[in-house]
C-alpha cells in the first residue's frame, strides 16, 4: 500500500480536542491534495473525526471550515489554477467555497470508534494517559479489517511501552506535533525498535508535504521537548523555594518568571509557560517519566500541592488562558497566587520591591521580540551574554546560573540518548518553544 493509497481512510481520535482539532485541519489538506492527483480521481478518501462529544463535534466543524477559509484566501492563486474547468466558480469567493465544501465533504465526524475499525492510519490524539491509549489502540486493533498504522501524539510516554501494551507489533510511531498544530512548525518523531522503517519514511513524507520541521528522537520518557522542559521546569521551582526564604512566595514566583523571561529572552517566564501548557498536564508528564528516569527526581512537590488546592493552569476553549501561578486578564498578567495566603497577590503591591531586588538589565538588552528576528542575533547573544556576566545584581547572576543549567540539561539529552545530537536538542527548543536561541551554545564560558 502506497502513500495515496494508505490515505483512502483515516480516523482522527480526539479530533475535538486542542491538538485534534489541529491534526484533523492538516491531515484533512493533505487528503484532498492526494484525492486532485489524476490518479486518484476515481477515488473515495474519507477521513472519521472521532470524539465521543458530539458538543465538541459541532464546535470542531466551525472550527475547520473558519481555518480552511483562511487557508484558501492565501493559496487562492494556486486553486484558481485547480479549479479552472469549472465555469460556474465566478470569482475568489466561489473558488474558497467550493474548496471549503470540498474538503468538508471528506470528514465525517463520529462519536463510537466502530468507524475506526476500517482505517488504514489511526491517528490518536487522545489525553495524555498511558492506560487510555492502550486501551483505545488495543481494542481498534483487535477489531480492524486491516492492519492500521498507528500515529501517537504523545508527548512523553514511550512508545515502546504503548507498543507492547496495545500488542502492535510495531506498528506505531511517535508523531508529536506542537501546540498549535496548525501554526507550530515543529513534529517530533519517535520510533520504538520494531517500528518498520516504511512508517518512519511515511511520516517523513507526510511531515514534509505540511511543510513542517520533522526532529528525530530516541524513545525515552519525555523525549526532546519536555525531557528539557520538565528539568528546566523544576530547577526554575526550585529556584524559587530557595528565594522564599526570604521573601513571600508571590514575590519569588514574580523574580524567577521575569528573570527567565527578561534577562535570558525568552517568549515567556518558566512559570508562565508551566500556566501555558497547564499545571495538571505538567504533573502528569513527570509522572510518565518518573518510572524511566533513574539518576533524577522528575518531580514536584509544588505541582502537587497546587492541583491539590485545585490551582490547574492550561488554556479555555477559546484559547485564552487560565489562571495558575499567575493571574490572567485579556492575556497581561496581573497577580500572583501567594500560597501562604492562598490568594491572588497584584503586580503593583509586589513589583516594585522584586524589581530593585533583580537589578538592572544590561543596556544591551533587547527584547525576545526584537532578537528572534534578528539576522545577526547570535553576534548580539555573544556580547550581552558577555555583558550579562559582568553584571552583579541578582537578576543578572541568576539568569547566568539559570542558562548554564538550561545548557547542562540539553547536553544531558545527548549523552543520555535522548536526542540524536545537540543541534536536534536546540531545534526544538527554538522552534517548538519559539526561543531566539538552542541552550547548547558557547554564549557563556
Amino acid at each position: 500500500m502506497n502513500y495515496n493509497e494508505r490515505f483512502e481512510n483515516v480516523t482522527i481520535v480526539g479530533a475535538a480536542g486542542k491538538m485534534g482539532s489541529g491534526i484533523l485541519l492538516l491531515t484533512a489538506m493533505e487528503m484532498y491534495n492526494i484525492s486532485m492527483k489524476p490518479e486518484n480521481k476515481d477515488k473515495d478518501y474519507i477521513l472519521y473525526a472521532f470524539d465521543i462529544s458530539q458538543n465538541a463535534l459541532s464546535g470542531l466543524k466551525t472550527y475547520i471550515q473558519d481555518q480552511l477559509t483562511k487557508q484558501a484566501e492565501r493559496k487562492i492563486e494556486i486553486l484558481k489554477e485547480h479549479y479552472k474547468d469549472k465555469k460556474d466558480l465566478a470569482n475568489d469567493s466561489d473558488i474558497i467555497s467550493q474548496y471549503v465544501k470540498d474538503v468538508m465533504a471528506m470528514i465525517q465526524p463520529v462519536t463510537t470508534i466502530e468507524s475506526a475499525y476500517e482505517s488504514h492510519i489511526i491517528f490518536e490524539a487522545a489525553s495524555e494517559n498511558p492506560d487510555l491509549k492502550t486501551k483505545i489502540f488495543a481494542q481498534i486493533n483487535a477489531n480492524s479489517k486491516c492492519e492500521p498504522w498507528f500515529f501517537t501524539n504523545t508527548s512523553s510516554i514511550p512508545i515502546s511501552y504503548l507498543n507492547e501494551k496495545a500488542n502492535l507489533n510495531g506498528r506505531i510511531i511517535g508523531v508529536h506535533f506542537y501546540n498549535p498544530p496548525a501554526v507550530q512548525k515543529l513534529v517530533e518523531v519517535i520510533k520504538c525498535d520494531q517500528t518498520p522503517d516504511i512508517m518512519g519514511e511515511f511520516v517523513s513524507t507526510y511531515i514534509k508535504n505540511l511543510r513542517k520541521i520533522e526532529v528525530p528522537s530516541y524513545d525515552k520518557a519525555g523525549f526532546i521537548g519536555n525531557g528539557h522542559f520538565m528539568r528546566d521546569a523544576l530547577y526554575g521551582m526550585m529556584r524559587m523555594e530557595n528565594l522564599r526564604k526570604d521573601m513571600s512566595f508571590a514575590e519569588a514566583v514574580y523574580i524567577v518568571n521575569k528573570v527567565t523571561q527578561d534577562f535570558l529572552i525568552r517568549p515567556m517566564g518558566i512559570f508562565q509557560l508551566i500556566d501555558y501548557v497547564g499545571i495538571d498536564v505538567c504533573q502528569f508528564i513527570m509522572k510518565v517519566m518518573k518510572p524511566y528516569v533513574t539518576d533524577e527526581d522528575i518531580h514536584s512537590p509544588l505541582l502537587d500541592t497546587m492541583m491539590e488546592i485545585g490551582v490547574k493552569g492550561g488554556q479555555n476553549h477559546d484559547g485564552s488562558q487560565k489562571d495558575g501561578f499567575l493571574k490572567y486578564e485579556k492575556g497581561r498578567i496581573v497577580a500572583i497566587w501567594d500560597l501562604d495566603k492562598k490568594e491572588y497577590v497584584k503586580i503593583e503591591d509586589i513589583s516594585e520591591k522584586c524589581d530593585k531586588l533583580i537589578g538592572a538589565l544590561p543596556q544591551e538588552h533587547q527584547p525576545w521580540k526584537v532578537v528572534v528576528r534578528d539576522p545577526n542575533k547570535n553576534e548580539f547573544l555573544t556580547k550581552y551574554f558577555s555583558a550579562l556576566q559582568k553584571e552583579n545584581g541578582m537578576g543578572a547572576k541568576l539568569a547566568v546560573e539559570y542558562h548554564i543549567k538550561s545548557k547542562q540539561i540539553g547536553e544531558k539529552l545527548v549523552s543520555d540518548k535522548v536526542a540524536f545530537n545537540a543541534d536536534d536538542v536546540n531545534t526544538v527548543l527554538m522552534t517548538g518553544f519559539f526561543h531566539a536561541y538552542g541552550p547548547i551554545n558557547d554564549f557563556i564560558k
